[in-house]
């Protein structure tokens, strides 16, 4: 955080939903290393109390117990709130094809609740985590945010509403809002354990215990991977901002280069034999790609830089160095 930024929120209460998940508690410890007050809501259905731990002492830090399903704990949590940063969702394409009501519920009727509450408290700025797969069938690359395509997954409709409900609650309600479109985020605290975990923690994890990591495809797909570090900058960015023109938009959060998960396993494995140099030897499994999968993913992130003086410093190596130090750490 620059000595400005910090400047213009030092005096600020900042909500961050979903708190206790993976980029929620990154934020919310980001926050309160400078010193800036933090509430944290989460009814912890896939956030983790452990992730509040090195924080949770904190003389500026609450946390909230609660849904944003249930309007009436959006509402407490949003009580003499400046800013909000809205993390709080149910990811995974798997997920919402498995179970598209769930995901509706969390996504859409959740998001609404967070927006009304925020609304009625007179919030100043709503900060909300989009995603890349608003792109849905979009061959384009890169991925530039005026042209999207038709969604793949109920996930991906739940999180393109989400931009149309924060264009709409600027429109009717002056309620300032950015939208945030992640790519494939990771780093510390991201949770390897479960059906829907992210491909980089799974396959640290499998790597480390000498089983096969397994991909979907033949591992050509490619993402662009975006270390937790970027993701916060781009955060605070867009809470810090005084450029008027850079609010009531959508961005790209991401490094703006693209990786096959071939690469993927191959840099992984690197990094890993140098605490075991026995997973060198560790073979992959390969199996049909899933549905509502895209193929490829790249981002512009010329948008970010122009208008939210947006400077990634972790490019995918640097970033799995950090991830992978962390994850031998914390998975032995």
């Amino acid at each position: 955080m620059t000595a400005q930024q910090l400047t213009l929120l030092k005096n600020k209460h900042i909500l961050v939903t979903g708190g206790a998940g993976f980029i929620g508690s990154n934020l919310c410890e980001h926050l309160l290393l400078n010193n800036i007050k933090v509430t944290c809501l989460d009814n912890f259905s896939t956030g983790k109390k452990a992730n509040l731990k090195s924080f949770e002492s904190h003389k500026k830090f609450t946390l909230i117990e609660g849904d944003i399903r249930n309007l009436s704990d959006c509402k407490k949590a949003c009580i003499n709130v400046d800013y909000i940063l809205h993390q709080a969702a149910l990811g995974s394409v798997p997920r919402s094809i498995k179970d598209p009501i769930t995901t509706n519920e969390v996504n859409i009727s959740g998001f609404l609740n967070m927006l009304i509450a925020a609304k009625e408290s007179s919030v100043q700025r709503f900060i909300y985590a989009a995603s890349s797969s608003t792109y849905g069938d979009s061959k384009a690359l890169p991925k530039v945010e005026n042209q999207i395509g038709k969604p793949l997954s109920p996930y991906a409709i739940t999180k393109y509403v989400n931009e149309l409900y924060a264009d709409i609650f600027h429109k009717t309600y002056n309620l300032d809002c950015v939208g945030l479109r992640y790519f494939n985020v990771f780093g510390k605290r991201q949770d390897p354990e479960g059906a829907y975990a992210a491909v980089i923690p799974k396959f640290v994890q499998q790597l480390i215990k000498h089983e096969s990591p397994v991909i979907n495809g033949d591992g050509s797909f490619s993402r662009d991977f975006t270390y937790i570090d970027n993701v916060v900058q781009m955060n605070i960015n867009a809470l810090a901002t005084t450029n008027y023109a850079a609010l009531n938009t959508v961005y790209n959060v991401a490094y703006g280069e693209r990786t096959t998960l071939l690469e993927l396993v191959t840099l992984l494995k690197n990094y890993l034999t140098e605490y075991d140099e026995t997973i060198s030897q560790v073979d992959v499994k390969f199996k049909e790609p899933r549905k509502g999968d895209i193929p490829h993913s790249l981002a512009s992130i010329d948008k970010a830089k122009k208008l939210l003086s947006y400077e990634p410093k972790f490019d995918i190596k640097s970033g799995l160095k950090e991830a992978v130090s962390w994850y031998w750490k914390h998975l032995k």
